[in-house]
């Protein structure tokens, strides 16, 4: 029976605990199926919280489809397959979507005998979504059950021969972010209807929402028209619906009278082909519309007849959303799958650009570490002030003409006091940040370099210059050749503890022995040639006997030993800090291996174990 109402509504928030849905309790004596339908949805919480984790920060090719594939996935769990799982005798949600033009609207209005949606020349035409239900069902759609991104919005029937050309007209701009719900005792129970904005819409926000409530149905009625249905657009969608063994309803529109059985035909034919052999076809001829833009009765009567049956046949309708839901958790499967893929290679990228960054800054620490231990810097300032501190120069270019007469050298040196040692320990402080922050300047552009060789390493690094130090990194490193010496003085004082001849170290001083150590640790003469050969030569010489007379020559190794370790590991800290300014960048992808490709492929197994549990749907 044809109602003549229209539409109106009231734009209000539905508070979701205003209108619960019924529980959805399986039979008492069914405890296999209850316990499946409760592993079921843990299964896909998390895979809910793998996809929701999931990063691809790397600018690689075809990641923009990745970032997609992964919200289109999200998207429909949170709209369709968690919904459905955890409500198996909910309604059936029948989505009318197809081409602009298509006649969606005009079709929906004549299911229900009275204009619901609008219809129209203007195009787009279906700027807001409307879901017809029967008041029966209704506690199922007002809460956020399903599509719960998009705000309610309560419709109600009016009585009143309202134009369809005028109904469903948006009140507001929020249309595409909001959802009309329309309680109609015209809607035959357990199936409800819902208008969708055009598939191939100029509008990309309603080729979004067409594809957001498309893919959270259990059955599709899909409209097309005698000219339009070998169109590409919407055969992508329909060979999707085919991939995930949705119940398709094909509806041809505007047949010209007589051509019924051949376009149908061809039409069926295409259906065969892609797969789609099982969609049900109606044919609606074209012929005029009413005073009130509708359809006589008659032209969708055999559509009518078949909602009435999904309606009336429970067991069908259990048959539909299984068929559907398992459809789709194996799609999510496949989804599932390529985003593995994507994972592993931005992982692959992003090692690779770690391994890039952290080669320069390797090969920075190398260079620093052999310059502190060949008697690269005992030259210049550092070597003037240590031929201060020990006497006069010429105590030294004796040494070239031999080292016989060590032992009475050595002797004299402890008869007087030794000058002060700071200004040799402000010279290596100096010389070693010079060494230093040079070496780590030449890591961060030699790594800039290689990030900008590569197209995800400048897609990272956009418009920053990173060959460049942070501003405080000399600072940084003053402070922390400071801290090592403090640290060779407190080895010297913590070993002279122990010795007995503790009057001959301290008349010497902890400091000046420090800085005997210091010199020690960077004289090996690896590197220096000619006359700096003599010179460091004669320096390592007579520091380490120095120390050897006071300390013994095990322990001498050791604490030169332990300083250089002390000092390679503070250099290791501050370069590590100027790496992390590349490093920081990648997140994730920097690391050695992501468990998480691991978590998707094991994911990816039990959805498709899941998709064909079509038993316990």
């Amino acid at each position: 029976m044809a109602f003549s109402h229209a539409l109106c509504w009231h734009d209000e928030a539905v508070n979701p605990t205003d209108a619960r849905p019924p529980r959805s309790n399986p039979p008492q004596d069914d405890n296999a199926a209850s316990l499946a339908q409760i592993s079921a949805v843990s299964l896909l919480e998390s895979v809910r919280a793998e996809l929701a984790a999931l990063d691809f920060p790397l600018g690689l090719p075809g990641v923009e489809n990745a970032r997609s594939t992964a919200a289109a996935a999200l998207g429909q769990l949170d709209d369709y397959i968690l919904p459905r799982w955890k409500s198996l005798d909910a309604p059936l949600l029948a989505v009318v979507g197809g081409s602009t033009g298509a006649g969606k609207s005009t079709l929906v209005n004549a299911l229900v005998g009275h204009p619901v949606t609008r219809s129209g020349a203007i195009r787009p035409t279906t700027r807001q979504p409307i879901l017809l239900h029967n008041p029966q069902d209704a506690a199922w759609f007002t809460s956020v059950r399903v599509l719960p991104t998009l705000h309610r919005v309560h419709g109600e029937l009016v009585k009143a021969n309202t134009p369809a050309s005028r109904a469903g007209v948006a009140p507001d701009a929020s249309a595409m972010t909001s959802l009309v719900l329309v309680a109609d005792p015209a809607v035959p129970p357990g199936v409800a209807l819902l208008d969708a904005p055009d598939v191939d819409s100029v509008s990309d926000d309603n080729r979004h929402l067409a594809g957001q409530l498309l893919a959270a149905a259990d059955l599709w009625l899909f409209v097309t028209t005698a000219n339009r249905y070998a169109d590409a657009v919407p055969w992508k969608l329909l060979l999707d619906a085919a991939s995930r063994d949705i119940t398709v309803a094909i509806i041809l529109d505007r047949v010209p009278p007589g051509a019924e059985q051949e376009i149908a035909a061809d039409l069926q034919g295409m259906l065969v082909r892609e797969g789609l052999a099982g969609a049900q076809l109606f044919v609606v001829p074209e012929m005029a519309l009413d005073d009130w833009g509708m359809l006589p009765p008659a032209a969708v009567a055999p559509i009518s007849t078949w909602l009435a049956t999904i309606s009336e046949d429970s067991s069908g309708r259990a048959e539909i959303v299984r068929r559907t839901l398992n459809g789709t958790v194996r799609s999510l499967a496949g989804r599932l799958e390529i985003l593995s893929g994507a994972v592993v290679d931005q992982q692959m990228a992003g090692q690779q650009l770690a391994q890039d960054v952290r080669a320069a800054f390797a090969d920075a620490a190398a260079r620093i570490s052999k310059a502190t231990s060949d008697g690269t810097l005992l030259r210049g300032e550092v070597l003037a002030r240590w031929q201060d501190f020990v006497g006069t120069g010429d105590f030294f270019r004796a040494l070239e003409n031999g080292i016989g007469r060590m032992r009475d050298r050595i002797g004299a040196f402890f008869k007087g006091q030794p000058p002060p040692a700071v200004k040799v320990e402000v010279a290596i402080e100096s010389g070693l940040q010079a060494v230093i922050v040079d070496q780590a300047a030449r890591a961060a552009e030699d790594a800039d370099q290689r990030w900008r060789s590569d197209p995800a390493g400048r897609q990272l690094l956009g418009m920053d210059d990173l060959s460049a130090l942070s501003p405080d990194f000399p600072a940084e490193v003053a402070g922390e050749i400071r801290a090592w010496q403090g640290e060779v003085v407190a080895l010297i004082r913590a070993e002279g503890a122990t010795k007995r001849s503790q009057a001959r170290w301290l008349s010497f001083g902890v400091n000046g022995l420090g800085v005997v150590l210091m010199v020690v640790v960077f004289s090996f003469t690896g590197g220096l040639t000619g006359a700096e050969v003599g010179i460091a030569g004669g320096t390592a010489v007579v520091g380490q006997k120095v120390l050897e007379a006071i300390f013994g020559e095990d322990a001498v190794r050791r604490l030169a030993r332990d300083a250089k370790r002390s000092l390679d590991a503070r250099c290791a800290s501050l370069l590590e800090r100027q790496q992390d300014r590349f490093l920081s960048r990648l997140g994730p992808v920097s690391g050695a291996a992501d468990p998480q490709v691991g978590s998707l492929d094991a994911l990816v197994k039990e959805l498709a174990v899941l998709g064909g549990m079509g038993e316990h749907a």
